[in-house]
This record gives C-alpha cells, structure tokens and sequence, in this order.
C-alpha cells in the first residue's frame, strides 16, 4: 500500500538551526520529526525527503521543494553518469545528494511538487511541524531525530 506523505524542512536564522518533518496525508498528524543545531533549509528539505523514503517502502512524497525534487528526478542521474560531477562546478550537499538518489532509486517513490506558501492545507501543517521540530516541540511520544550539524556543503 502506498503511504501518503507531506515533507518540509526549514532553518531560521539559514543557516542556523533547522528542523523537517512527514506528516501523514490523511490525518494530518506528524509521521517522523527531524532537526539540527546547524544546518539550511536545503538540508531539511531533503533530510524530510529521505526520513520519508527510509521509512516507508512506497511512497508519495508532496513538497514544496522544487529543488529536491530537480535533483533526483533530473540532475543526479547526469552527475552520477559523470561520476558525481558537473561542468559548472562542485555540487552542493554531495552527501545528501548521494544519499537520496540511492533511496529514490531502489524505492518505490512518487515525488510531487506543490506550491508552498499557498494555503495547501497539509503543506502547513508540514511547514509548521518542521518548525516545531526546530524547536524541539514534538507530539506526544514522538520523538526528534538529532541530525550532526551541517551547513550546505
């Protein structure tokens, strides 16, 4: 059964500390919760991406991260052809990137953008839980995955 998700990652001040979380398309309830100490958006973002793809085996990932989404859909393939290379310079987030095509590749993943910041109801609350994961709020016994500090790279 395919399991239905929202991801969305933040980091304020960017960088600073950030937080991400998958919320549960149906309920509209925090799945996994995620945060850093140091890290951007951009590394929330994809960390919520992966936390979603580790955990469920198929999956429809909705985000606002066009990004991400860009990157394993378009990009990474070209790169790993090229031995994770790319004529303009060094890729950005390498690790990260590495780490997602490899999940994106050997899962079943749908990846749907949606616009952010429009009023999509499950975009907030996922907007709202990666906040709250920055601030160490979680949901009953749900606990926060501690992810080591790291700036964009």
């Amino acid at each position: 059964m395919v399991k239905v998700v929202f991801t969305d990652g933040s980091a304020s001040p960017n960088p600073g500390p950030g937080g991400f979380s998958v919320i549960d398309a149906e309920s509209g309830n925090p799945l996994i919760l995620g945060r850093s100490s140091l890290t951007t958006n951009i590394r929330m973002e994809g960390e919520a991406m992966g936390a979603a793809m580790e955990a469920y085996p198929e999956v429809e990932i909705h985000s606002d991260s066009e990004f991400w989404i860009n990157v394993l859909t378009k990009w990474a393939p070209a790169w790993e052809k090229n031995n994770w290379t790319k004529k303009s310079g060094p890729i950005k987030n390498l690790d990260l990137v590495k780490r997602l095509y490899a999940l994106y590749t050997s899962s079943k993943v749908k990846l749907i953008w949606v616009r952010g910041h429009v009023g999509t109801e499950m975009n907030e609350k996922a907007d709202e839980w990666a906040n709250n994961a920055r601030e160490k709020k979680t949901m009953g016994a749900l606990e926060i995955i501690e992810i080591p500090p790291k700036e964009e790279s």
